[in-house]
């Protein structure tokens, strides 16, 4: 297959027979596909809001510092499994379906929600504590490793006419997500004394995360699989009976890689290097601009912790209550024309407000900065989801969004704090964080544009050719 990046030659029709989906069938695709994405985001917040208090109970060092970086470390090396669990559970997702990926990712994140939820601390059970928690979050990084390619997939192929509006609750799910994690790290930090959130009070996040994962799964268990996905697979097993008869011959090479996602997706690689490229602004966003800020606020500007994670309560709502919105407005006017836009404006603004957050390091200055994030993060991620699935075909989709995504996070996001707070650490310069969101913004604009330009060119070629 030609390597082309857009919707109208990548993305495969959906079957004709396909009926719409109903309003309360519409409610459980939304549901059961965003809830995994928001438990995957509400145990990483929690776990980084904490990460003070589990690098005590977990990583304890003579020095503070070094201690909360083995914790955000920790943290950020269970990313290096996600590219690996992209691969396994895209692959499945392409071959087996996209509801049997899901309800194997949600299983999995359980897991590690429930191993953070329970685990003894090291004062207890000594070196094994920090061993399990390790194992734990490679778990959980293998689980969420292919649980936005399903997930994106799934709500994509069941109402192709309306994809950017379905696939951008996967980030609304995220800014409810980071709400909820925040409120409870505010609620927590405020009514808590510090013995006893330290103590146990910090656990009570992720028991709630653990009630969540039963019903998410329930859910995924009883759904039907896309419609756009069956008629895919009754096209593969028709080729497969065809080519088990000398049916091969005059076949495109597509078409003889339809049943083999790995051999089809060896073609598609420059699509793989721009959807990455397209990724890296969504997830800086959220691990710098959200997950990172709470620490930011209070070791750096010297601010009370609960105020710190309202603020974030607000970057979070808006991209809660706006992302549904961007999608749905992507679906009329173009996922590219918004997302360009909003890079554009992510470069010219981050570094002038976090100047003035660290000369006036306020609470009005502060909210400026998280609200200004929340709008633009709605504004680029609601409709990316659609985009990125638009760059793949139906039969490599699952494969080609997990791992583009897996990749982007674990590149840009997973270590981006262990970055941040490094480079803060030796240079004293506090404006770090706007330096890696202004080049995350460049490189999300250049692919957004180098994806734009293929487009146009593939236009005009087949204008061309209707004209012949």
């Amino acid at each position: 297959m030609t390597d082309l990046a857009t919707p109208a030659a990548a993305a495969a029709p959906p079957s004709p027979a396909a009926a719409p989906p109903s309003k309360a069938m519409v409610r459980r695709i939304i549901f059961s596909s965003s809830v995994g994405n928001a438990l995957e985001w509400f145990d990483f917040s929690v776990y980084g809001y904490f990460a003070s208090i589990i690098a005590k109970q977990f990583f304890p060092m003579h020095d503070e510092w070094l201690s909360t970086l083995l914790a955000i470390a920790t943290f950020g090396i269970s990313f290096l499994m996600r590219p690996f669990g992209a691969v396994v559970l895209g692959i499945y997702g392409d071959r087996k379906g996209r509801k049997a990926a899901l309800t194997l990712a949600i299983a999995l994140m359980m897991v590690g929600t429930l191993t953070m939820a329970v685990m003894p601390p090291y004062a207890s059970i000594g070196l094994t504590a920090p061993v399990l928690i390790l194992v734990a979050r490679l778990v959980q990084g293998f689980a969420v490793g292919g649980e936005f390619g399903s997930a994106t997939a799934f709500m994509v192929e069941h109402s192709p006419t309306r994809r950017g509006y379905f696939a951008s609750w996967q980030f609304a799910s995220q800014g409810l997500a980071a709400v909820l994690a925040a409120a409870f790290g505010s609620l927590l930090t405020a009514w808590m004394s510090p013995e006893h959130l330290g103590s146990w009070g910090w656990r009570l996040p992720f028991l709630f995360g653990v009630l969540i994962g039963p019903i998410g799964y329930y859910i995924r268990s009883h759904l039907d699989e896309t419609p756009e996905f069956l008629a895919m697979r009754r096209e593969r097993d028709s080729l497969d009976r065809e080519g088990g008869h000398g049916g091969l011959q005059g076949r495109s090479k597509d078409s003889n890689n339809a049943s083999d996602p790995v051999a089809s997706f060896s073609s598609h690689w420059v699509n793989l290097l721009l959807a990455i490229g397209i990724v890296a602004q969504s997830t800086v966003g959220v691990y710098v601009l959200q997950l990172y800020m709470p620490l930011y606020a209070v070791k750096q500007l010297h601010m009370p912790a609960a105020v710190s994670f309202g603020a974030v309560v607000l970057n979070g709502g808006l991209q809660f209550l706006l992302s549904p919105l961007m999608g749905a407005w992507s679906d009329r006017i173009g996922r590219i024309r918004i997302m360009l836009g909003t890079s554009l404006l992510m470069g010219v603004l981050i570094y002038p407000i976090f100047a003035l957050l660290q000369s006036h390091p306020t609470v009005g200055w502060l909210l400026l900065l998280q609200g200004t994030a929340g709008i633009l993060k709605a504004a680029y991620s609601g409709p990316m989801p659609a985009l990125m699935s638009e760059i793949f075909p139906t039969h490599v989709r699952s494969t080609g969004l997990s791992i583009a995504y897996s990749i982007g996070v674990t590149v840009f996001g997973g270590f981006a704090p262990t970055i941040v707070e490094t480079f803060i650490h030796l240079t004293g310069d506090k404006l770090a964080p706007s330096y890696y969101v202004l080049t995350a913004a460049l490189l999300s604009g250049l692919s957004l544009a180098i994806v734009a330009w293929r487009r146009r060119n593939l236009r005009r070629g087949l204008s061309l050719s209707h004209s012949i």
